[in-house]
């Protein structure tokens, strides 16, 4: 990896990250939801857990992964991509500066959103080591997917239900209120359920395990839409 290179490449998105205003919205979003949110609370018991990962999981699903899928699906977009991948470093120079611009932003859209609400407790160690844990498999999910979407007008149809899908996963315990339902009892495996239980110190082993494995999965991803790139050009 050549540091220079992705210094420069990190330079260059971020200057475009902010005069996209697709993208700079984006990080926005999950601001604008705490900040309804701790509103309605009133300041009097905190906001439920449950609500604080929601938009914990909006800021994952609409900054991390949407934008790093975006940003990828711009360069397929104009071809750039077609002699990148035929280079390991130069692709591994791009992914780079582009995911350390998607850091950034995250952490903005996460530290302004949790200072929005009444929450105790959300930067310990463990919730931040899961946080983190989330936040790489956003991130390679928004690579693999955006390697292969063509255009950035069709990156809405896979952010829809990603978002749903992984963003408002505790949402289900709104919907369904039987605890041993089969959907609520597979949600609970799913990335956002993890860091739940970690905020609310049910967290184990078995919950950083299960974010491990949902990483690994992530990679795969990755790995094969490579694969499929490579071998679609």
């Amino acid at each position: 990896m050549n540091m220079s290179r992705v210094a420069a490449i990190f330079e260059k998105d971020l200057k475009e990250f902010m005069r996209n205003m697709m993208l700079f919205t984006s990080v926005l979003i999950p601001i604008v939801l705490a900040a309804f949110f701790g509103r309605i609370d009133g300041g009097a018991g905190g906001v439920p857990n449950e609500m604080v990962i929601i938009i914990a999981g909006v800021v994952f699903t609409a900054v991390t992964f949407s934008s790093m899928m975006t940003m990828m699906a711009e360069e397929n977009e104009k071809d750039t991509l077609r002699g990148l991948l035929q280079s390991p470093a130069t692709i591994i120079d791009i992914i780079a500066g582009k995911s350390a611009v998607i850091t950034l932003m995250t952490i903005i859209s996460l530290v302004v959103s949790i200072m929005m609400i009444n929450v105790s407790g959300f930067w310990s160690m463990a919730n931040i080591a899961g946080l983190i844990l989330l936040g790489i498999f956003f991130l390679n999910l928004g690579i693999g997917i955006g390697l292969l979407v063509r255009s950035v007008a069709t990156t809405s149809v896979y952010l829809i239900p990603i978002m749903f899908l992984f963003g408002f996963t505790p949402y289900i315990e709104f919907l369904v209120t039987d605890e041993r339902h089969i959907a609520r009892r597979v949600a609970e495996f799913f990335p956002l359920y993890q860091n739940l239980f970690i905020l609310n110190g049910e967290g184990g082993m078995a919950e950083f395990l299960i974010l491990l494995a949902w990483i690994a999965v992530s990679f795969v991803i990755v790995l094969w839409a490579f694969n499929k790139r490579k071998s679609d050009d």
